[in-house]
């Protein structure tokens, strides 16, 4: 590795939204440039498989997450915050893979906002209250991109990764018309 001078503009920061689910959970990596410029990295999926034990669901979740954690290093990871209880096993199931996923980041020094469904739809539509549609539409304008990325838990976690890019120090993101 050459070392030089070091360049006195800011790097661009990777950020990962995470969309914690026990079926499906959503990665959403953009990097967010000093010029406020936001590009998509990539979106995916990982998935497990209902018939197996919920400890080796979460031991797929944890493997797969830390390599990807590895591979692209984000600065930092965007994980939303528990808010609904209407079906409680849901519930519980969701908050296990969030624990997991939180101690993931921990322990890869990866700094972490957990931001509640009603703070993430205000800050990318300015309605606390918008449907997933509004919050896709105005995704698909604030990331330039031309349709809805598929499926819902991906398109959610490049949401969860804009709400971190405007949380960022300095960096006031508007969307495209």
């Amino acid at each position: 590795m050459k070392n030089g001078p070091r360049n006195s503009q800011k790097q661009a920061r990777r950020i990962l939204g995470i969309d914690p689910g026990l079926a499906t959970t959503g990665l959403g990596l953009i990097e967010a440039d000093e010029r406020r410029q936001l590009t998509v990295l990539e979106w995916l999926t990982i998935s497990t498989a209902a018939g197996l034990p919920l400890s080796d669901r979460l031991e797929e979740i944890r493997k797969d997450l830390l390599t990807y954690l590895q591979e692209h290093r984000p600065d930092l990871a965007v994980v939303e915050r528990l808010f609904f209880s209407t079906n409680v096993k849901t519930a519980f199931d969701v908050a296990q893979v969030r624990g997991v996923i939180l101690l993931t980041l921990a322990e890869q020094g990866i700094a972490c906002l957990e931001p509640n469904p009603l703070t993430l739809k205000s800050c990318i539509t300015g309605d606390g209250r918008a449907d997933k549609r509004q919050m896709q539409d105005m995704l698909c304008r604030i990331l330039d991109l031309k349709e809805i990325p598929k499926p819902d838990d991906a398109a959610d976690a490049l949401a969860l990764a804009v709400f971190g890019a405007m949380q960022q120090q300095g960096l006031g993101i508007e969307g495209r018309a």
